[in-house]
Formats: C-alpha cells, structure tokens, sequence
C-alpha cells in the first residue's frame, strides 16, 4: 500500500515540465521576390526534371535518387535518429529484469564467523538458489526525461529534413551534371565545325599559294589558325569526360558506367519555367535545409529543460520479487518467496556551479541554433532571387547571342568572298573566323546556363519536396510505390 502510494503521489507530480516551452521563431521576410514573375506559381512538381522533357535526364536523375552514396548515407542517419527517439521515449517506462543465480560456498573454519559456525554445528558449505525479477524506473517528476524525449524527436524530424535536402541536392547536382555534360559537348561540336572551317580555309590559301596569288605567310598563318582550333578541343574532351565521371558517381556506379548512354551528342534541354510559390514565407516549410535548423532550434530548446531539470530532485523507485533457498528442492515453496522495493533520492545540492554552467551552455547553443535558422533563411531566399535574376538574365543573353551568331556567321561568309576576289586580307577572314567561333562556343554555354539556372530555382524553391516524405522524393523512388 505504501508502494502504491508513492507511485500515485509521483505519476500526479510529473505534470510539472521544467524549462522553456518552445515556440516557432518568426522572420521579418517581404511578401513576394523580386522575380516573382519568373515562378509559376501554380503548383511544385515533385519530379521537377520531367519539365526538361529529355528521356535521359530523368532516368539519370531517378537512378541517382535511388543508388547516391550520399543519399543512403542521409537515410542511415534517419534510422540513427528514430531509434534516439525510442531510447528517450524508452526512458520515461519502467524497466523489468529477469534474475537467476546459482552458487556455491564454503566457509573457512580460521574466521570469527568459521569459528562460531563450527561451535554452533552449522554446515560449512551451503549452496544458494535465486530466481526472481527486479524493476527501477527514474520518475520524471520535473521533466527532465520528457524534454529529452522532446529533443529527440525534433532530432528525427531535422535528420528527415535533412535527407529531403540531400535528396533534392542530388537531383539537382544530377541534372546540373547532365546539362554541364551536354554544353560541353555542344561547344565541341562547335569547335569541330570551326576545324572543317579552318581546314577549308587552308585548302584555298594553300591553292592560292600554289597559283602564286597568296605568300607563304598567309599560308603558315591559316595552319597555325587551324591547329589553334584543333588544339582548344583536347581541354573540352577532358572537361567531358570528367563529367561523365562525375555523373556515374552521383548515380552510384563506378565511373564509365554510362560512357554508352552518354557518349551521342544530344541538343541541350530547354529550361522550363521553374514552378513553386512566389512567397518567401513559404520557404519556412517548403525548403528541407530550413525546417532542419528549425527542427534543431527545437531540440535545443527543449535540452535548456534537460539542463535545468538537474536544479531539481530525481526520485527512482525499484523492487524486488522473486524466490530463493539454500536447497533446489525448496526454491519455489512459500518461504523462499522474497520482496523489496526502495524509492531513491538524488538531489544536488554542491556542485559548484557545475548545473549553472550546464544551463548556460544549453541556452548558449540554442541562441546558436536560432542564428543558424535566421542564416537558412536568408541564405534560402537569396538562393531564389539568385537564381531567378541568372536565369532571367540568361534567357535575354540567349537571344542576343543568337543574333550576334547569325550576323558574325554572314560577316564571315562575306569576308570569305571578299577574300577570295583579292578585296580583303586573309587577316580578316580569321578575325571573322574567332569572332564567329566565339559567339558560337559563349551561345553553347549560355544556352546551358539558362538550363542550369532553372535547375537552381526549382532547388532553391524547394525541389518539390514535401515535410510528410521521409527524405527521398516519394514520387521518384520506384521503392515507394
């Protein structure tokens, strides 16, 4: 009776939670980005790279969201967290243990207690038998273990989150990957035109040279030209193949896995319009990295309750049932039946600050922890509006090289004509030849820039994903469906 007194006494106190209770910190952020325009805003799609409608991109990108080293190694950490959670949960129950002994003695004869045994003709060796079970459980009567297991939790949540930013970083350094793989290729196929340019080039001045029209510096100087074309392809050959390197890897294949996927030439996709919400506010639970350090501002929260919880007493009960004899023949009878229980108290009172110092250090990492979170962000809508600006500013840039490549290709064919009927310079036509080669190579690039800056948006958007989704993109693991 008086054990099950205790027990009501302690179960009514341990409504008492020590420590801050937290609260969602608030942000000063404007209603709309500054290239809102740019976002449609009808809706996020959770496989975003669909929207580039190339074959290859997408199965790339949901292999890599299936086997990246990276990603696994996210998914491991969620499953460290989660059992975290269930040890602190855990720590809140009682525990039971099961006991059992056997043993034997024999008692020296040369000892006071040998000696009044021997006068009292007690056996000198016994044997002792013991089965039974014991449980403790530490009573959160302040709350100490409830904020630890509120901790955890918000542990769990960040490393969720923090696998949905892993997963959307793979995606997107996929498919960043794929277009930088893809620019590569269009400039080399420019530079390889540019050579059969140059080639003819040659071929004409070295006809004229041969009629006596042309001297043999004009000759020298169109093969120096063209062997400077021919040179600028072995860096675009090695820059290509190390992004087919690169590629294997973030899909978790050893490199030159897809040298035969990847090896053709294909045009650079055409960036959409990167879809999510124009409110900057929305980043709070749209972007993974942010609600990961809100999640962590938690769970330091909550271990500023865990620190000061030590102010308090902790008070354990413990029991004892179980059976025990000198005899096996006599372990499970009435008198061999054995109970204890005892309630602890640990309280301290002398530390030496040792608490306070405990205290202020859990404050002080949770003031860090809200630094972080105000810097995510910040960072997250700098990300936006970053990524926007490129990819506007990449779009204009796009058109206008477009124009300047079709204006220098029609300067050059003329300079060409001009030459062969003795009206320019064989110095003109080259300088027509890098101009156009020029434009021609920045076009390939900026036409891959443009891609790629929408692939920044829809990642700093959020990357379509969702809070509920335990790290990976539900809709592009084949293993959630």
């Amino acid at each position: 009776m008086r054990l099950s007194s205790i027990l009501l006494a302690a179960t009514a106190l341990t409504g008492c939670t020590v420590g801050p209770d937290y609260h969602r910190p608030t942000v000063a952020l404007t209603p709309h980005f500054l290239s809102a325009d740019a976002i449609d805003t009808r809706g996020v799609d959770a496989d975003w790279w669909r929207g580039f409608d190339d074959p290859i991109l997408v199965g790339l990108v949901d292999k890599a969201i299936v086997g990246n080293t990276d990603l696994a190694q996210a998914l491991a950490r969620i499953e460290q967290s989660r059992a975290a959670a269930r040890g602190a949960g855990a720590a809140l129950l009682p525990s039971i243990d099961g006991t059992g002994s056997a043993g034997t003695a024999s008692q020296s004869r040369e000892t006071p207690v040998g000696k009044v045994t021997q006068i009292l003709g007690l056996p000198r060796g016994y044997d002792e038998y013991a089965v039974g079970a014991e449980a403790s459980w530490e009573i959160d009567l302040f709350g100490g273990l409830r904020r630890g297991r509120e901790a955890a939790r918000a542990d769990l949540a960040a490393s969720r989150a923090d696998a949905g930013a892993v997963t959307i970083a793979v995606a997107a350094e996929t498919a960043d990957a794929y277009l930088a793989l893809r620019a590569l290729q269009a400039r080399l196929v420019v530079a390889e035109d540019q050579e059969r340019t140059e080639q003819a080039l040659v071929d004409l001045v070295r006809q004229r040279f041969d009629q006596g029209l042309s001297a043999e510096r004009e000759l020298n100087r169109a093969t120096a030209e063209l062997e400077s074309v021919r040179a600028a392809k072995a860096p675009l050959r090695a820059a290509i193949a190390a992004e087919l390197n690169r590629l294997d890897v973030l899909v978790g294949e050893q490199p030159g896995s897809n040298r035969a996927l990847l090896g053709d030439v294909h045009p650079i996709p055409v960036a959409p319009q990167p879809a999510g919400s124009a409110a900057p506010a929305d980043l709070l639970r749209r972007r993974p990295d942010v609600v990961a350090a809100e999640r962590r501002l938690a769970a330091s929260n909550a271990r500023i309750g865990v620190a000061v919880a030590d102010y308090y007493p902790h008070i354990s009960l413990s029991g004892l049932v179980g059976v025990a004899s000198l005899g096996a023949s006599n372990l499970f009878t009435g008198g061999a039946v054995q109970a204890s229980g005892t309630a602890g108290l640990r309280w301290r009172l002398f530390d030496f600050g040792r608490v306070d110092a405990g205290v202020a250090s859990a404050r002080g990492r949770e003031a860090e922890a809200l630094a972080a979170w105000r810097g995510s962000v910040l960072r997250a809508a700098e990300d936006v509006e970053t990524a926007l600006s490129r990819l506007a500013e990449a779009r204009t840039e796009r058109d206008r090289r477009t124009r300047q490549l079709a204006a220098l290709t029609t300067a050059r064919d003329q300079t060409e004509l001009a030459y062969r009927g003795g009206v320019a310079a064989l110095i003109d036509v080259l300088d027509a030849d890098r101009e156009r080669l020029a434009a021609a190579d920045r076009l390939a690039s900026v036409r891959a820039d443009e891609a790629r800056a929408a692939v920044a948006a829809y990642r700093a958007l959020g990357g379509g994903w969702q809070p509920e989704t335990t790290g990976r993109l539900a809709s592009a693991d084949p293993r959630s469906k």
